[in-house]
């Protein structure tokens, strides 16, 4: 975040406390500044399973409760950059989100992550909590969605599907693991309409 009283970049934001309200804290001068710390949602789960469809009607369903944002379309350039895990892409949308926080609306962000790629980076301290659900289906079933994408997409690598059904069991064998740990929900079976309301409900649940 940048200092409004001298201007510093910071690139661990600093969180503390005044009387029970959250305030970013400058490294460099001291100034505090009042903030305003929400939870967030992460939807989340392998290509396929149906984030970026669901994403679409959240907005619908959660109303002015939430704000509702697709990774994805920041996914350009140099944030694509896989040899530091992607870091300036969640460091881009951790600190995008916590700007919308200052409105007062907590985000569900859709997009594929693993808790880790988030809870260790100095913005987590943005939050007071993130919420993982993450989509998830049968192999064959997902391979099939896979492999029915426009060609533009580039799913007919075999080796990107097998990358990503490998995602998908990892995700379903280590929910439970993660710290925090992910919901799952299953879109095998279920249409859009069903899988949205569910992915609302469960946001509602944590509001």
């Amino acid at each position: 975040m940048i200092c409004a009283a001298c201007g510093e970049w910071a690139d661990a934001p600093q969180v503390d406390h005044d009387d029970g309200q959250a305030v970013l804290v400058c490294v460099r001068c001291g100034h505090r500044e009042p903030f305003a710390r929400l939870p967030m949602f992460a939807l989340t789960g392998p290509s396929g399973t149906g984030k970026s469809t669901v994403c679409r009607r959240l907005g619908a369903l959660l109303g002015s409760r939430v704000v509702v944002l697709e990774q994805d379309v920041l996914w350009v350039g140099a944030l694509r950059d896989p040899d530091d895990d992607f870091g300036a892409f969640r460091q881009t949308w951790l600190r995008t989100v916590a700007m919308v926080n200052q409105s007062g609306r907590p985000a569900v962000l859709c997009g594929t992550v693993a808790p880790p790629q988030f809870e260790r980076r100095p913005e987590r301290a943005l939050f007071t909590e993130i919420h993982y659900l993450a989509l998830v289906a049968e192999d064959e079933t997902l391979r099939k969605r896979l492999c029915a994408r426009p060609a533009w997409r580039e799913w007919d690598d075999e080796q990107r599907v097998s990358d990503m059904l490998a995602f998908n069991g990892w995700i379903k064998d280590n929910a439970d693991l993660t710290s925090p740990p992910m919901a799952l929900l299953d879109t095998t079976t279920a249409t859009v309409d069903e899988t949205a309301a569910a992915v609302a409900d469960w946001v509602r649940a944590r509001l």
